[in-house]
């Protein structure tokens, strides 16, 4: 009886997707001053002021000591605000020096190109959650008593920012416009997204409008990775997150394909 053969992924292809991803983590790290301390300084002083003099002030958040509360959120935060960054102004910066144009032209797919630039983003995103959950062990005692749930919740985080990153440099024209969707959406979402408090403290109007803020899920299924706790069921959070990367990935794919903003 003979086998049907099995339709594989050519070897070139990895060879190519293993080419993109090792460029961006020697950019990550040969320019380490920019891309990772500065996260580092920057978590440090919001546990100093935030944990350390508020958060004496405030005491606890649904039972659970302020300093330990705010740590999910801090180190989400910093992984997705450094998965966006790094996917933006990189591939933004391929498509200003016209580098971009030589993938194009190549025999390398789309979905390679794409998870190429996604993979670099998605583990600078890493690199920085873990350099800021080592300095939240320096203010309090930091237990993962979910591992799969924690790791899992922030893998997709990071993949959907850089996803969403990678849309906004397609369609960046100068490099003021990689600067606007943070500025504007990304840290409004961020710090309206149940980073420092619980959605039970808000309003009634307030909680529901918090609930529409994809953020919010991520701080909070990766809460319940640290913490045990949560204010959204699992399933939920977990079914949304996946949702945006189908969504994004499905948009970012199509954006390669029809070459918008990147074939002059």
């Amino acid at each position: 009886m003979s086998s049907v053969p099995v339709a594989t992924v050519p070897s070139h292809h990895f060879v190519a997707l293993g080419t993109i991803v090792r460029r961006e983590i020697h950019r990550i790290l040969r320019i380490w001053g920019q891309t990772l301390v500065p996260p580092a300084i920057t978590m440090t002083l919001y546990f100093l002021i935030f944990g350390g003099l508020i958060g004496k002030r405030v005491g606890s958040m649904d039972g659970i000591k302020y300093m330990d509360f705010i740590v999910p959120g801090l180190v989400m935060m910093s992984v997705i605000q450094n998965a966006y960054g790094n996917i933006s102004s990189s591939f933004f910066g391929a498509k200003f020096g016209r580098h971009v144009e030589e993938l194009l032209v190549s025999p390398m797919p789309n979905w390679v190109i794409l998870t190429g630039y996604v993979a670099g983003a998605v583990l600078r995103g890493l690199m920085v959650g873990v350099i800021v959950l080592a300095i939240a062990m320096l203010f309090t005692h930091v237990r993962i008593p979910h591992p799969i749930v924690t790791f899992t919740t922030v893998l997709l985080g990071a993949t959907i920012f850089a996803l969403a990153g990678f849309v906004n440099a397609v369609y960046a024209k100068k490099f003021d416009d990689i600067a606007i969707v943070p500025t504007f959406i990304l840290t409004p979402l961020t710090y309206l997204g149940g980073v420092f408090y619980s959605v039970k403290l808000l309003p009634t109007w307030a909680e529901a409008a918090t609930h529409l803020n994809p953020i919010f899920y991520m701080v909070n299924a990766f809460r319940y990775g640290l913490l045990g706790t949560s204010d959204v069921p699992l399933p939920v959070a977990y079914g949304l997150m996946l949702a945006f990367v189908v969504g994004l990935g499905g948009l970012a794919l199509w954006l390669l394909r029809r070459g918008v903003g990147l074939r002059s």
